[in-house]
């Protein structure tokens, strides 16, 4: 199912689209279905003007792809859905997510459906390697979106993917939950967070450290990051994640 909304709530529905074909025969339909109402920004280089979309087609892709496979069959009453807002995204499905919700980056496979999931790699739909949550987070730092957001309620999930936001627009939490799953991104490329990285993650220039030493002081506060080595001086200091 498929809602468009007119504004940023419920209260006024756009356009409403439920789907009647397979998972298979549907999903690229569906992808450019959602893709024709999304918004997008207008970049203007030195010499053109181009339109890019507001939000990543990979991270979009592995968003829905994850809310088909990883349904619960065994839960009645609902199916995905993707609902989309004025700032954002939503994909929702039944079941609650196999593992710590704040660990998705780093979690070892594990599918609820392992049949369904391997059709839809053979398809090219999804992958089993554990490894879209990975590219969701990577796409909307590419991007500089705000951090994703994991919610689950009662026996469903929801997966929510916001639009730009301008720095100065994210509160403190938001500020914090980038940068621990800028770290958690990091780890589990081998790599380690530093100021700089998390400058190139916000798109601040160089000459704000400052600000980004203020989000690793807070995220350090909040206990979601800790040093690489607890001695180490400020100047080149390394975090990881606070599991790690």
């Amino acid at each position: 199912m498929f809602v468009c909304y007119k504004g940023n709530d419920r209260m006024a529905t756009d356009r409403e689209q439920e789907g009647r074909k397979g998972y298979a025969v549907g999903f690229e339909g569906l992808m450019e279905f959602l893709n024709d109402r999304l918004p997008r920004n207008e970049i203007i280089g030195t010499a053109l003007r181009r339109d890019v979309p507001m939000y990543p087609d990979l991270a979009l892709r592995e968003l829905v792809a994850n809310a088909l496979i990883h349904q619960d069959f065994g839960i009645s009453g609902a199916g995905p859905m993707v609902k989309m807002f004025g700032n954002r995204v939503e994909t929702s499905n039944l079941g609650k997510p196999l593992g710590d919700i704040d660990r998705l980056l780093d979690q070892p496979p594990r599918s609820r459906n392992e049949a369904l999931a391997a059709f839809m790699r053979r398809i090219g739909v999804c992958e089993e390697r554990s490894s879209g949550v990975d590219k969701i987070v990577f796409e909307s730092e590419l991007y500089q979106l705000p951090p994703l957001r994991w919610e689950t309620s009662g026996d469903s999930s929801r997966a929510v993917l916001f639009a730009h936001r301008k720095f100065r627009n994210m509160d403190r939490t938001e500020r914090i939950r980038a940068c621990y799953l800028h770290a958690c991104l990091k780890f589990v490329m081998q790599e380690e967070t530093t100021n700089t990285s998390l400058r190139k993650r916000f798109g601040f220039d160089e000459k704000s450290s400052a600000k980004a030493s203020r989000i690793i002081r807070d995220s350090l506060d909040e206990g979601v990051i800790k040093p690489v080595d607890p001695k180490q001086g400020k100047r080149n200091a390394r975090y990881k994640p606070a599991w790690a």
